[in-house]
């Protein structure tokens, strides 16, 4: 499901990206619903239907619990501003770094999104990284990727490196940083953060309890990997999406405008 579209596309933006900005506005919004923001660090990012060279950012300041769709900013896979409806719009340069490797590699996947959430943190400094804990964390058995931490990502250089580490995954934990997931939609991006966060959440908590820890076989956690991949994800996925959207209805007439 998408977010619908509250009013006309404003001069300069197509009736397709505009339904991407208010959808993207409506992941913002959830993102901080959810207690996964920074201050106003990370970043959502989304290709623009129809023009793969494009992708929306968030403009670098605004609260994500206060995103909305004219406050995202068009650029390319060079960095540069190509925005009508915000020509000045400020972005940053990590944030295109990680997020332009990503689209620019991996045109499958539309969506990608970037935490830095205490608990991903934690796990990301655990020298065992996601530990097969939970269903939760089971979700990601041999589809999850790692990438070592180089600095605040600054550097284009880096992303060869991660989309390599990538590889054909859609979820990542980038090493003493935090985490990463992507999905051909927004609403398929969502629930890889929203699981992933979650089993770090139960890990970091588990840890903490001071008692013995209980691993699933690895034969079970093949098994339950699989039993996520082939139970109609698609369609829990647009069911969990149309229920998250509930969450802010009310905020609708505000982030998508």
């Amino acid at each position: 499901m998408t977010a619908p579209i509250a009013s006309q596309a404003p001069r300069g933006c197509s009736n397709e990206e505009w339904q991407a900005r208010c959808e993207l506005a409506a992941l913002y919004r959830l993102i901080a619903y959810y207690r996964m923001t920074d201050l106003i660090d990370t970043h959502l990012t989304l290709r623009i239907p129809g023009s793969p060279e494009h992708f929306l950012i968030n403009h670098y300041g605004v609260p994500f619990e206060q995103m909305r769709a004219s406050d995202l900013v068009r650029i390319d896979h060079q960095g540069r501003v190509a925005d009508p409806l915000n020509p000045d719009g400020r972005i940053n340069v990590a944030g295109f770094v990680i997020h332009s490797a990503i689209h620019a590699a991996r045109p499958e996947l539309a969506c990608v999104i970037h935490t830095h959430t205490a608990a991903g943190m934690a796990v990301s400094a655990q020298a065992e990284g996601l530990l097969p804990l939970t269903q939760h964390a089971m979700k990601f058995h041999g589809k999850l990727a790692y990438h070592e931490y180089e600095g605040v990502a600054l550097d284009v250089a880096e992303r060869q490196r991660l989309v390599a580490d990538l590889g054909p995954h859609k979820a990542m934990i980038l090493r003493n940083h935090g985490l990463l997931a992507a999905g051909e939609s927004v609403a398929e991006a969502f629930m890889e953060i929203y699981f992933l966060e979650r089993a770090c959440q139960a890990q970091v908590q588990a840890l903490a309890g001071g008692r013995e820890l209980h691993l699933p076989s690895e034969a079970v956690q093949r098994h339950t990997a699989a039993q996520f991949a082939a139970e109609g994800e698609g369609e829990i996925v647009d069911l969990a999406w149309r229920a998250a959207l509930r969450l802010i209805e009310e905020q609708r007439p505000d982030y998508c405008r």
